[in-house]
Order: structure tokens, then sequence, then C-alpha cells
């Protein structure tokens, strides 16, 4: 059972595109389990929950695979540290306070630590995934994964706004396919669900039909069966695909200034083009810029 990363790519606007087809590999392999980050607000309720800024979005570069498959909890994450370590000495302000777990005020302990990123919301959906084999070892990885994304909470199509806490800048997110894929993590559902997955799990590819509009198109019928179980009505759920038989028109997420503008069919440079987002150099700039962003997003999340 492969979970990865999506990457925290969805802030870049370096190619005019958003963010969008930003999905690092291996995440970009559509037979694997690839997550988004979502946002909690440091709340124990999910209402208020958004995606974050940084989430990687799809359509993966070159075949446009849609991606990520599903989202979780990413931002501003507790777990266990390692004491003494790189982490630990660098950012001595990310060590939690004994308050946060115990009756007792004091000093940041040497047990835990907080990070953001979409590497913090991989393991959830990879810990889902254990508890469904412990309660069924007999599952397959395609079982999983269309379970997981079935069961997942579908979003609303709404916007979004998050706020850099070291820049201050806002960035604005669509709930579309590409930036949350399937929807929220719900582990209760996709223990109780009873779904069999007919075919390999194949993440679908998004298609322009050449009017502004995108299709899905899956692989040998991929999770379907007489009852097709990677239908709009089953995975992806009527407020994610807006249209029809397609992804969403040409109003909805970007327009003809926007992703799928006029340049983007035809053109060399944006998604659909001959040459990918980035042509012979990378999106991501520099490697010193790419890593001191990956390192800023990391340590001080967003709010």
């Amino acid at each position: 059972m492969v979970v990865d990363a999506a990457g925290n790519g969805g802030r870049d606007k370096s190619a005019g595109t958003n963010g969008y087809g930003s999905i690092t590999a291996p995440g970009n392999d559509p037979y694997v389990i690839t997550v988004g980050a979502m946002n909690t607000i440091d709340t124990l309720t999910r209402l208020d929950d958004k995606i974050a800024s940084y989430s990687s979005k799809g359509p993966t570069v070159i075949d446009h695979v849609v991606k990520p498959d599903l989202v979780a909890p990413g931002n501003r994450i507790l777990s266990l540290q390692d004491s003494g370590q790189y982490l630990a000495k660098t950012y001595p302000g990310n060590c939690v306070p004994k308050s946060v777990y115990t009756h007792t005020n004091g000093n940041a302990s040497g047990y835990y630590f907080e990070l953001s990123g979409t590497s913090m919301a991989t393991p959830m959906v990879a810990g889902a995934a254990a508890l469904m084999l412990q309660e069924d070892p007999t599952l397959t990885p395609d079982t999983v994964k269309a379970r997981l994304m079935k069961t997942a909470d579908k979003l609303p199509p709404i916007q979004t706004s998050a706020t850099d806490p070291v820049s201050g800048v806002t960035y604005i997110s669509e709930n579309d396919i590409f930036t949350i894929g399937a929807g929220y993590l719900d582990v209760p559902a996709a223990l109780a669900s009873t779904d069999v997955a007919t075919a390999a799990a194949v993440s679908p590819a998004a298609a322009p039909d050449g009017q502004g509009s995108l299709t899905l198109v899956l692989s040998n019928n991929a999770l379907g069966s007489a009852t097709v179980l990677w239908g709009s009505n089953a995975i992806w759920g009527t407020t994610v695909i807006w249209g029809t038989n397609a992804i969403w028109g040409t109003n909805a997420i970007w327009g003809t200034s926007g992703v799928m503008g006029a340049n983007v069919l035809s053109g060399t440079s944006a998604i659909w083009g001959t040459s990918a987002i980035w042509g012979t150099s990378a999106i991501w700039g520099t490697s010193a810029s790419v890593s001191s962003e990956a390192a800023s997003i990391a340590i001080n999340g967003e709010q």
C-alpha cells in the first residue's frame, strides 16, 4: 500500500498557473494514493477546516493525471521528536510546550514537535489504511484506495484564503478536483465501507474537450464494474465535478485568462502545452529558493 505526499508547491505562480501542475514525484504515479494537506485551524471541529495554500495541485505534468487523490490534516501537526537532533536545536520554538498535553505548565518538552506540509498529511492516510488492513487483512491496495476516496468528505466548491505568518501574504485557493481530489479523509466512513474494487485503482486523467471544459478519462474502466464505482456520484461527488460529464466549465475555477486560457490548449509553456509547465527549466527556480520556501512552510505553516 503506497501513500505519498502531493508536495508543497501550491503557492507557485512562476508559470502563471497559480500552483496547478505542481504535484511532485512519486505522487504523480496514477496507482499510488497521493495526499494533499488541510489546515484544521487548530480546532476540534472540521467545519472550519480548509485546504492549505501550499498543498500541491494537479493535474500531473505531461499525462494530466487527476491528483491529489484526497486530502488530510497537514498544517501545524504535532508528533514525536528525536530530542537533541537538528530540528529541535535549530527551531526550538516548534518544540511543544508541556501544557499542551499535561495539566502542568512548563517549558517546551523534548518529546513532541510541530511541523507542516503534505508530508505531515500523508501519515494520516497511511494510518487510516493501516486500520483498514488491521480490520480486514484481505483487502487489496486497490480496494483500500477506492474506499478512502469514495468515503472522503466531499467539500463544497468554494474559495478559501490562508495567510503566511512570516510574509503576511494571503493566498486564495479553490476546492476543485485538482486541489482536494476526492475530498477530505474520513476514517470511520472508510472503515465502515464494504465496496470492493474490481479493477486497478488508477487515478483518472483530465482531458480538455477543446471547448474550455475538462472530462475524466478512466483507464480500462478503472475501479469500475456494472455499477461503475469510480463514477461521478461515487468517488468524486456531484459537488466536486461541476457539469454533466465535465470537471468544470468555462466559468469555473479558471476562465480565459487562467490555467485553461487561450494560450493553454495551444501554447507550449502551459499545463496542456507540448512542453508542459516548465519546458526546459523547472517551475521551482533555483534549488536554494525551493529549500528556503519548503523550510518556511514546514516550520511556520500558515494561518
